[in-house]
């Protein structure tokens, strides 16, 4: 057997819940040291990661948001879809997973934004992360329907190759310039690529399944 594939004992411990409280804290630190402060300080910006070393806001970008709307709507989709992903994976394996998926889109996010001059980007939020536990959810529940705006109902799947399509046409046309496309899509990347290498599962077969 791959040592890759080797999965944690199974045991469930709300890990989603915990990482909202952390995100919630965090949020509530800003709003009484300073929102500003706490950017500088904890968001990914390529200069000073190259220039300061500041390697560990890889980590704590995943744990800032710009504002309520930002942090209430990353909390809510983390909620809604990390539960049922975390039941399926176990909560030691779902904790590496959001980890290393969030960090691993900071460190892509980092090199495009680097590469192309983007020195001073401020980049924050749970999202590459989320993204990757979306891909998850639509791996392990491919026929769950999912309600966009409440309205139009999609299968899990369609629904992250649609917001791929959307991040990537987004990129090219500069629709949505605030939002971080790139870390979006590379939350679904490294997520693939999780399930390929550490889980062996390859979700095209699971959603033609």
């Amino acid at each position: 057997m791959n040592p890759l594939h080797r999965s944690f004992r199974y045991r469930y411990d709300g890990v989603v819940l915990w990482l909202i409280g952390i995100n919630v804290l965090v949020f509530l630190a800003g709003q009484l040291f300073g929102q500003r402060r706490m950017q500088l300080l904890f968001s990914m910006i390529p200069a000073w990661v190259v220039t300061r070393h500041w390697l560990w806001t890889f980590v704590t970008y995943m744990f800032l948001h710009a504002g309520f709307g930002h942090i209430f709507f990353n909390m809510f989709a983390l909620f809604v879809f990390g539960v049922q992903v975390e039941r399926q994976m176990g909560s030691r394996e779902f904790l590496l997973f959001y980890l290393l998926s969030g960090v691993l889109a900071g460190v892509f996010s980092f090199a495009v934004y680097y590469l192309t001059g983007a020195y001073y980007i401020s980049l924050l939020g749970a999202s590459g992360a989320i993204f990757a536990v979306q891909l998850a959810y639509a791996v392990y529940y491919p026929n769950s329907r999912i309600y966009l705006w409440g309205i139009l109902p999609l299968r899990a799947p369609v629904m992250v190759l649609g917001f791929t399509a959307l991040g990537l046409v987004s990129m090219v046309t500069g629709w949505g310039g605030s939002v971080a496309h790139i870390t979006h899509l590379a939350g679904f990347g490294f997520a693939w690529l999780y399930f390929l290498i550490r889980l062996g599962i390859n979700p095209i077969r699971a959603w033609r399944r």
